[in-house]
């Protein structure tokens, strides 16, 4: 019986065609990937069933790459090729990096003049800027989601820190991009958080969101109200996280190691990343447990066996603390609000799951926070839902996003002072305009430095771009006007321009911050990607072969030293002992098909010894056996 498509009265009767979108949390320790299915968001599961995917990136030999879990297990034993926590670093150079003494990586400065010394980390395969080892978490995502999705992706909204910076953000973006991702939109993470807790508990008011991640903190204030999610200031740290608390632990290992042995000699990188590792878990432990035993082997002999407890963590750690709520009182001013307002506070990010960090929390608000989602997938469950929206698919929510810009926007006036057009917790999208004019008599250009940040001077706020207006017509000084406008789109991402009145001459620019990838970059890597993905399917084939095959000499291996001088006569034992080495030598190529040729014929030459064999067990044990005396 045919199936009739029915529909509402005024509808097409055509069915509706579901856009698969997906929400990635890009995390500092670990990513997420959700989806909406059936109007609820969920979590995205690989096939062992992890829902976390560790951000952790490790290159192999031959160009090879392991993401995730199995990359995580070698952190320690292959520590400059195991890249950790690398959003810390995205959109930034090498100036930015200011105490690099406990990271184990060898950090060098990309020589394309377009980069403007982006920062990059050396590793077995050459040197990877933080952007392409997001790219391979990103890849992974998007896999993980192609395949519990039955598609390819439409696209994803992607969160960042809503402190990050446009350097930052366009990072992001240039690391979607190469992993074959469209960007719906860049969405700020405690929105994304408020989203996914203001639909879930249809709570209404204004809420807190504190987000402490392993690499960032975030503080936004908003206001919810009947699906409308309106951001009222935002404020933050983009080098604050739970790696600070795991890198606390580990300078007080070592100053225990130093108290026992005062000439200690340096650590290698290994023993640095091993260190921090046990830093990282001995944290984690303490969240349930009064103490936490820290031992391990380094590799000059020396045995670690260390107790830290709560409290001494609590005391080494809580100026760490201090410094997320400096921020947050800032965020509650610049909103206006006192904290009798506040409706709720919601933890986002697996540091929140510190108990010293829910009591200043609470201590601060005078209320306990919100805990009724695990602040691990909230960002992802969130990001989902707007994306689902963004792709053109029906929902029974109405949601509107009204987020804001984190720092201030603006251009270098005389005396190298910054003159903020945009400024922080402006509304997003915006756009504001303003009019600048000449200093010199019949000047004719006009060169105009974009910045970001909230200090006065241009020294102290980053630079984000440089452009020209040149056929300026000659005048008197301050009679030009010029009038520049800065818009900045739902991503958070700007463009400049500036027109001048009288001539209409115009000139702008789409702000490519420093230290982002250049589209010829860009361009190089997906085509070096798409040539490579072939090789990478040879290599792959080579390998699996190369596997199967040793597996199989080392069957026959065991079989031959077994019984082969009680079964085979001598000239069958050096027919099979030669198409042995004929399959070592072969397994050497990388021709997957003749060791797969080479694998089959010997495991043939073989099947008549195996049967042997399986003939000359059977007899054994029934030596001496009669039918009565056997069970059946």
């Amino acid at each position: 019986m045919a199936l009739l498509q029915i529909s509402e009265p005024g509808m097409s009767a055509a069915p509706h065609k579901h856009n698969l979108a997906v929400g990635i949390d890009l995390g500092t320790t670990n990513s997420l990937v959700a989806t909406v299915r059936s109007g609820m968001s969920t979590v995205l599961q690989d096939e062992h069933g992890h829902a976390l995917l560790p951000s952790v990136v490790r290159y192999l030999e031959n160009n090879g790459v392991e993401v995730g879990h199995d990359a995580q297990a070698q952190q320690s034993t292959d520590p400059t090729n195991t890249i950790v926590s690398v959003k810390r670093f995205m959109g930034r150079g090498l100036k930015d990096i200011a105490n690099r003494a406990h990271i184990p990586y060898r950090f060098v400065e990309n020589t394309n003049k377009e980069s403007n010394g982006m920062l990059q980390i050396e590793t077995r395969v050459g040197n990877k800027s933080p952007v392409e080892i997001s790219a391979e978490i990103l890849k992974t995502l998007r896999t993980r989601a192609e395949k519990a999705l039955g598609g390819e992706l439409t696209g994803a909204v992607i969160t960042v820190p809503a402190y990050f910076d446009e350097a930052q953000r366009q990072a992001t973006k240039d690391a979607a991009r190469l992993a074959g991702i469209h960007v719906l939109r860049l969405l700020n993470e405690p929105t994304a958080a408020a989203v996914a807790y203001g639909l879930d508990n249809a709570s209404e008011g204004v809420y807190v969101i504190y987000d402490l991640g392993g690499g960032t903190f975030d503080i936004s204030v908003l206001r919810l109200s009947k699906g409308v999610f309106e951001v009222l200031a935002t404020n933050g740290d983009s080098a604050l996280g739970g790696d600070d608390f795991d890198h606390r632990i580990f300078c007080w290992i070592l100053d225990q190691i130093r108290l026992k042995v005062p000439n200690f000699s340096p650590l290698s990188e290994e023993d640095t990343r091993l260190l921090l590792t046990k830093s990282r878990q001995a944290k984690e432990w303490l969240t349930d447990n009064y103490e936490s035993q820290i031992t391990c082997k380094l590799s000059n002999g020396y045995f670690v066996d260390i107790t830290l407890n709560v409290s001494q963590f609590n005391e080494f750690t809580q100026n760490l603390v201090s410094k997320t709520l400096n921020p947050t009182r800032k965020a509650i001013r610049d909103a206006g609000l006192s904290l009798d307002e506040i409706n709720g506070v919601v933890l986002v990010g697996g540091a929140t799951r510190m108990p010293h960090i829910r009591h200043a929390v609470a201590d601060f608000f005078k209320q306990e926070p919100l805990t009724n989602l695990d602040p691990d997938k909230v960002v992802a469950l969130g990001a989902a839902i707007q994306a689902n929206v963004l792709a053109g698919n029906r929902s029974d929510k109405d949601l509107l996003l009204l987020d804001v810009t984190p720092l201030s926007l603006g251009l270098e006036t005389m005396g190298g002072l910054v003159e903020k057009i945009i400024p922080r917790n402006a509304t997003l999208p915006v756009a504001r305009a303003q009019e600048f004019t000449t200093f010199k008599d019949g000047q004719t250009a006009m060169s105009f430095h974009v910045l970001q940040g909230e200090r006065e001077l241009v020294s102290d706020c980053r630079s984000l771009a440089k452009f020209e207006l040149r056929g300026i017509p000659p005048m008197a000084a301050g009679a030009a006007r010029i009038r520049v406008t800065f818009q900045i789109d739902a991503d958070g991402l700007l463009s400049v321009s500036a027109k001048e009145q009288t001539s209409g001459l115009e000139s702008h620019v789409v702000v490519k911050p420093s230290y982002g990838l250049s589209d010829e970059e860009i361009g190089n890597m997906l085509k070096s990607s798409f040539l490579a993905a072939e090789n990478d399917k040879q290599a792959r084939a080579v390998r699996e072969a190369q596997v199967e095959a040793a597996r199989l000499l080392e069957s026959i291996t065991f079989a031959m030293d077994q019984d082969a001088d009680k079964i085979l006569s001598p000239d069958e034992k050096e027919a099979i002992y030669s198409q042995m080495e004929a399959l070592k030598e072969i397994m050497k190529s990388d021709d997957s098909q003749a060791i797969n040729r080479a694998t089959e014929k010997l495991n043939k030459s073989t099947e008549s010894f195996a049967a042997r064999r399986m003939d000359a067990s059977v007899t054994k044990a029934l030596a001496g056996q009669n039918l009565d005396s056997l069970e059946i």
